[in-house]
């Protein structure tokens, strides 16, 4: 089994990579403090080098746009997993470039998180918060097998999802 930062996944002309170095600073300190990251400020790249070393990251990447520098490629899409890498992952900054929308590639991401999840024979949950009821909810029920374990949609609570993983008591 390998370690949860050495994962690289490939399909067509993109690759996801678990390495932390790799992930643009500048790129995704622009897209963390856009509106389409609407739970959460932007913060000063320091806290997200900091984040980023202290987590569980998954870059997406374009390989066909030129590199724009030599150590990384064009950053399309990233999640964060907040996690002990043994027996707890949260699930947050998940992001994919609204030109690269609709084309399966947040799909593939989180599938490649569900991958890391099946590798960790002691996860007891994997969770995630969110307010879209009405995209996110279904999305991550359909690709990450989650359940809304509370928050009320009409409301206007989060929801807040879950999976159990190997290590739950009841699995």
């Amino acid at each position: 089994m390998s370690r949860p930062r050495d994962r690289e996944w490939k399909k067509d002309e993109f690759f996801i990579s678990t390495d932390p170095s790799l992930v643009p600073i500048a790129t995704l300190s622009s897209a963390l403090a856009s509106p389409l990251m609407y739970w959460a400020k932007g913060m000063p790249d320091d806290a997200i080098e900091l984040a980023l070393r202290n987590s569980l990251c998954f870059g997406l990447y374009d390989t066909s746009r030129p590199k724009p520098t030599e150590t990384t490629w064009h950053l399309v899409g990233f999640a964060r997993g907040v996690t002990d890498f043994t027996t707890f992952l949260y699930i947050t900054d998940v992001y994919v470039d609204p030109a690269y929308q609709g084309k399966g590639l947040g799909t593939w991401m989180m599938r490649c998180v569900k991958d890391v999840l099946a590798e960790m024979p002691h996860l007891r949950r994997c969770m995630l918060f969110t307010s879209n009821w009405e995209k996110s909810v279904p999305f991550y029920e359909d690709v990450l097998g989650m359940e809304v374990m509370a928050g009320d949609k009409d409301k206007g609570e989060l929801a807040v999802m879950g999976v159990k993983g190997k290590g739950h008591s009841t699995m």
